[in-house]
């Protein structure tokens, strides 16, 4: 058997986080190996338990959700996937967020279900976004015109400049299209008839091209530069 996904919980209310790890420790694939109550708290958790996947409320005290997030994403020692999970449906996090470095955003009113496919998806580096926010991103970005590069890496508060490693092939680009329309794996598949395995490379390689830490940046990152 596979390892459980280690999860690390923050959130400054300490009932949120005991529902949470109800439903996550319920899970035989899924264990919560640790608690944070505030930004600077969950920075340093980060770095001693090296969590595959962190839970990440915004509105914290100490430091904030998107700081914390910021910073335990430019943590080279530390490879966690970051969902943030607030009960404020707003625009600006939601951006802040995915600047920040996020592979989720979640509400807090989302469903035990719905927390527990974010788990497994960003542990699978898939990325995660509720449908509401998936729409307001895509239609976003959609709208704005692609800015000129500048030089920042992902996950930094500025406009990030794309540098591919070798450009993407035809069959990479309708990929990254599909990926882009909010697509998963099965649904790319059968709309280019292919195998989900051959998705997966796929996918894998648009990452890697450009330097994308998993779905959910490459998808962001494609539409600021014009490339879905």
């Amino acid at each position: 058997m596979s390892e459980p996904i280690r999860v690390l919980l923050v959130d400054d209310h300490a009932l949120l986080r005991a529902g949470f790890r109800t439903i996550l420790d319920t899970q035989p694939d899924i264990t919560v190996v640790g608690e944070a109550s505030s930004g600077a708290e969950a920075v340093a958790q980060a770095s001693a338990l090296h969590p595959d996947v962190i839970t990440m409320d915004v509105q914290m005290p100490d430091m904030d959700g998107i700081e914390a997030t910021r910073r335990i994403v430019a943590d080279p020692a530390v490879a966690a996937a970051i969902a943030i999970v607030t009960t404020f449906d707003r625009d600006d996090y939601l951006y802040q967020a995915l600047d920040a470095g996020a592979s989720g955003f979640l509400l807090k009113n989302a469903g035990a279900e719905d927390l527990i496919a974010a788990v497994r998806a960003l542990a699978a580096g898939d990325g995660m976004l509720a449908p509401e926010v998936t729409r307001r991103v895509l239609a976003r970005f959609a709208a704005t015109p692609a800015p000129e590069p500048a030089a920042a890496p992902i996950g930094s508060s500025t406009t990030p400049r794309v540098t591919l490693a070798e450009p993407l092939t035809e069959r990479e680009a309708e990929v990254l299209t599909l990926l882009a329309d909010a697509r998963s794996n099965a649904e790319i598949a059968r709309a280019l008839y292919i195998g989900e395995a051959t998705v997966k490379t796929h996918v894998s390689r648009i990452l890697q091209k450009l330097g994308a830490r998993d779905r959910v940046q490459a998808v962001v990152l494609a539409h600021r530069m014009g490339l879905a």
